[in-house]
Parts: structure tokens; C-alpha cells; sequence
């Protein structure tokens, strides 16, 4: 009997055993720096002369490997596989599927720290950061397993005397997941299982600045028992490898996680019917956001800070869920600004393999560029009250930086700036509040710090976005608790973690038999 969901624990590292358990492995991931690693089509380990090279943003001089690089002909074996693997995997006992993913989980269980030492390295997380995305990679294997086994059967619906009538779902096709860099754990190992223990066959292109982990998960996976050709691993460029697979006419899917450049590009694409193609291609986009802290005149200030700080500065602001938007009534803005910037002073900033480290690097040259970039701009817009700068001789690191007195529809307001940058507005009152954190393209995460019932109910009807807390951060979403995805720009409004994921990549098919 599988026993019912319970997230993954996250690790308590003041206690000391945990903390020289992960240093130990930190020291073990030191050792494969520099390895090599091949493709994975249809079990078939394949090296190729190109190489992605994978650095580590907190130390840039250190390579954490090397890893085989897929073309279009390779693109193209590796989608022949899928499709015939496709065609006796999609009839498998879900069971037996489900039974995969929970050996999975297991497996990382036992081998938790191993990975949250690859994940300090290879995505300059800080210790807390890392656990909770192994913790989350964890939880997405239980919970779809599980998901699964409640779906297998389908869904009851009415039949005449006439007539049995039964409803179940089958499964898409190949599916191409496009996996981002931030939870290069979590995210990755999420959209590639739900689509595979769902019954269907996948090729995976994880985001080539952290595609070493997602090879991981392809071991992971290969010793819980998963067939060759069902998930296969092919890192490569956008423009070469993904394109292609985006635009193949035997593509059923495409599950993506990143910009919103590059995700309603992938939408537009996939809308295009190609020659052969028998389909609509479905298409799961989750992409950027512009989230708000909207803290009113009766709430808790000292809360309010606490939240926003980690809400900004949690991962260098590298999640799209982080706050990089505060609206403050006017009555308390000051007041809360100077905690904020308070506590924003007070923020270290140094190598992720330090384990008292809150803020680490940024992923690479471009986003560190970038991001400084917009600090012009904030300047230029806004007050600059803390941060603002960068440092650049080891590793790509930018500190915490906190913009006043921005009007609502400046750039720093607007965009998306995926870095610790977070600007302050205020409002005259609570409607205006609730008016200004609507007034962006996204629609993702948000909160609400109030101890005002009726302004909680007023947010829960008004405040538009896939995920609203109230009291807290708007960071840390939970799998199983808190199903993630938003709305407008945000993405196609799935929720991942959620009750109904799975049934995106499955199709519902109707059979009546007369009696």
C-alpha cells in the first residue's frame, strides 16, 4: 500500500552531523570536477566532439564538467526512439510506472546530500536553497506517482441501461522538455517525470548552464528501473537542437520552463501545423513574473520585512516567483523601507560553500551583466537606498540592491529583472495597492501582509495571480501544497504539483459498449 503524500523534509543544518555530512559531499563533488558526460538515447551512452562546458558561477575558473553536445541528426535518432518506444510504453501498467518514479525518490532520499553538493556547485546555490530544490525534486517523483495511481482508472460518468460507458486517460506522445537552470534539480526532474510516468516518451534538453544534474537524474532513473528510450538526454543549443525538436512534426508536446522571450516563442512555433503532422501540438509554459508584496497600513512591519528580504534576496532573486515589487501604503512606507534596507545591509554575500552563506552568485557573465544593467536604470528611476553593485574577480556575484520612490510603470516596476533587485512604490490606499500589482504582463506569485480581513478577502477575489499568500513571502512553494503556475505571462496557467497536472499530458478517450 503506497502511504499517503508527505512533503520531503527540509534538512536542519544547525545541527552539526548535517553539516559535516554535506561537507563531506561537497568535497566528494570536488573530486568529478572536470568529467565528462555523454548523451543517452535509448540507452545508448553517445560522446560527441562538441562539449557544453559547465562552470561554477561562484568560482568561474572551475569546471564542473564536460557534456556531449546533440545536433539535429542526433536530435532526430534520439526522437525515432521516443516514437517507437512510445508505442509499447504507453500501454505499461501505471503501477509499474508509478513503482519507478518511487524507487526514484528513494534513491535520491538516501543519497540527499550527495546531490545538494552537485546543486551548491553547479547552480551557486546557497545550502538552504539547494536542500529545499532536492527536497522539491523528492516530492515531485511521490506525489505524481501518486497522482498517477489515482488517475489510472479515470473518471466515473453516467451510463444508460442501455450502455457501459467508461472515461480513462491515454497518453500524448513524445514529449521535448526544455528544463531552466534556477531549480535545475526540482524543475527538471518534475517536468520530465509527470510526462513519463503518464505514459509517454521524452526527450530531454536541460538549460545548457546546468545540464550535469539532469544526466544525474538520467542514472537516478536508469537504476529505479526505467526502460531504455523512455527518457532521453540531449542537451544542445536552442536555436540548433531545440528548434528542431519544437518544430518536428512528430513532437506531441513541448513542456518548458524559462523566459518569456523564449517561452511564447516555443508557443508560437508549436502552433504551426507541419507537413505530416497529424496533431495539435499541446504546449505547458511557465515563464517569468513580476511578483508583489503589497503591505498595508494595518500589518505587521517587522513580518513585512522579514518577508520581503527573503522573498527578493532568496537565490539572488533568480526565481520567478521572487519579490522584486514592493507597494507599501503610504502611511508605513518609510518605516518599512528603512527595516528592509536595514536588513538588506545586514545580508552576506559569499561562496555557497560557505554553510552560513545567505546570498551566493548569480548563474553566469550574461545574467551578471544584465542585472547591473537595470541598476543603471534604477538610477536613473528610483532612489538606490542599498546594493547596486557587483564582483566580478572570482565569481558572478551581485549584492542586494533596493530601489525607492519608483513610479509604477518605471522599467524596474515592469520588467523582469531575474536578479536580488527589488523596488518600492507607494499607494494611497488599499484598492490603489491591489490597482498598482495588477498593472504588470504577469501574473504569478504574489502576497499580502495585512491584518485586515476584509482587505484579505478584498486580495483573495482581486489580486490576479496563479499563487496569493497572505502573512508571508511569495517564494517556496510546496509541492502538493501549494500547486505552482500563473496566470497572463506568466504561463498556460498550469499548476505544477498540483491535482491536475498530469492530466495536461494525457488525453481523455470515451468508450460505450452497448448491452
Amino acid at each position: 500500500m503506497v502511504t499517503p503524500y508527505k512533503h520531503e523534509p527540509f534538512t536542519d543544518f544547525t545541527i552539526e552531523e548535517n553539516r559535516k555530512a554535506l561537507e563531506a559531499e561537497l568535497k566528494k563533488a570536488e573530486a568529478d570536477f572536470g568529467k565528462e558526460y555523454p548523451l543517452i538515447i535509448g540507452g545508448e551512452r553517445i560522446t560527441t566532439e562538441e562539449k557544453i562546458v559547465s562552470y561554477n558561477p561562484a568560482n568561474k575558473s572551475e569546471v564542473i564538467g564536460y557534456v556531449s553536445k546533440a545536433n539535429q541528426e542526433l536530435a532526430e535518432k534520439a526522437m525515432k526512439i521516443a516514437d517507437e518506444t512510445f508505442e509499447w510504453w504507453r500501454k505499461t501498467n501505471p503501477e509499474m510506472r508509478a513503482d519507478i518514479l518511487f524507487r526514484a525518490a528513494a534513491i535520491v532520499r538516501r543519497r540527499k546530500h550527495e546531490f545538494t553538493a552537485h546543486l551548491v556547485k553547479e547552480g551557486g546555490k546557497p545550502w538552504k536553497e539547494a536542500d529545499a530544490d532536492t527536497a522539491e525534486a523528492i516530492d515531485f517523483m511521490e506525489y505524481y506517482g501518486r497522482q498517477m495511481l489515482d488517475l489510472k482508472n479515470g473518471e466515473e460518468i453516467n451510463s444508460r441501461e442501455i450502455e457501459n460507458n467508461r472515461l480513462h486517460y491515454i497518453p500524448l506522445g513524445v514529449g521535448i522538455v526544455i528544463s531552466p537552470w534556477n531549480f535545475l534539480f526540482a524543475i527538471m526532474a518534475g517536468t520530465t517525470v509527470a510526462p513519463m510516468v503518464t505514459g509517454n516518451t521524452v526527450l530531454l534538453k536541460p538549460a545548457s548552464t546546468t545540464p550535469i544534474i539532469a544526466y544525474k537524474l538520467m542514472e537516478v532513473l536508469e537504476e529505479a528501473g526505467m526502460p531504455a528510450g523512455v527518457v532521453n538526454y540531449v542537451p544542445g543549443s536552442g536555436s540548433e537542437v531545440g528548434d528542431y525538436l519544437v518544430d518536428h512534426p512528430r513532437t506531441r508536446f513541448i513542456n518548458f520552463t524559462g523566459s518569456r522571450e523564449v517561452g511564447t516563442r516555443i508557443f508560437e512555433r508549436a502552433a504551426v501545423v507541419q507537413l505530416g503532422q497529424k496533431w495539435l501540438k499541446r504546449t505547458i509554459i511557465e515563464m517569468g513574473g513580476k511578483d508583489t508584496i503589497v503591505v498595508d497600513d494595518n500589518s505587521d512591519l517587522e513580518l513585512a520585512a522579514d518577508a520581503i528580504t527573503y522573498s527578493a534576496f532568496g537565490f539572488s532573486g533568480q526565481k520567478c516567483s521572487a519579490c522584486s515589487r514592493v507597494v507599501a501604503h503610504e502611511d508605513i512606507y518609510d518605516d518599512l523601507l528603512a527595516r528592509v534596507v536595514e536588513k538588506t545591509k545586514e545580508v552576506n554575500v559569499q561562496d555557497p560553500t560557505r554553510h552560513d552563506t545567505y546570498m551566493g552568485p548569480v548563474i553566469d557573465e550574461a545574467a551578471y551583466n544584465k542585472i547591473l544593467d537595470y541598476v543603471e536604470i534604477g538610477k536613473q528611476e528610483g532612489r538606490l537606498m542599498a546594493g547596486g553593485t557587483g564582483d566580478n574577480s572570482t565569481g558572478w556575484f551581485v549584492h542586494p540592491t533596493v530601489f525607492a520612490d519608483l513610479a509604477p510603470d518605471s522599467r524596474i516596476m515592469q520588467e523582469e529583472i531575474f536578479g536580488p533587485v527589488v523596488g518600492f512604490t507607494k499607494a494611497k490606499n488599499f484598492d490603489e495597492a491591489i490597482e498598482i500589482a495588477n498593472n504588470t504582463e504577469y501574473g504569478l506569485t504574489g502576497a499580502v501582509i495585512t491584518n485586515n480581513r476584509e482587505h484579505i478577502e478584498q486580495a483573495r477575489q482581486d489580486f490576479h495571480v496563479g499563487n496569493l499568500y497572505f502573512n508571508r513571502g511569495c517564494t517556496a512553494a510546496i509541492v502538493g501544497y501549494h500547486p505552482f503556475g500563473g496566470f497572463n505571462m506568466s504561463g498556460t496557467d498550469s499548476k505544477a504539483g498540483g491535482p491536475d497536472y498530469l492530466s495536461h499530458l494525457m488525453q481523455p478517450k470515451t468508450t460505450s459498449e452497448m448491452l
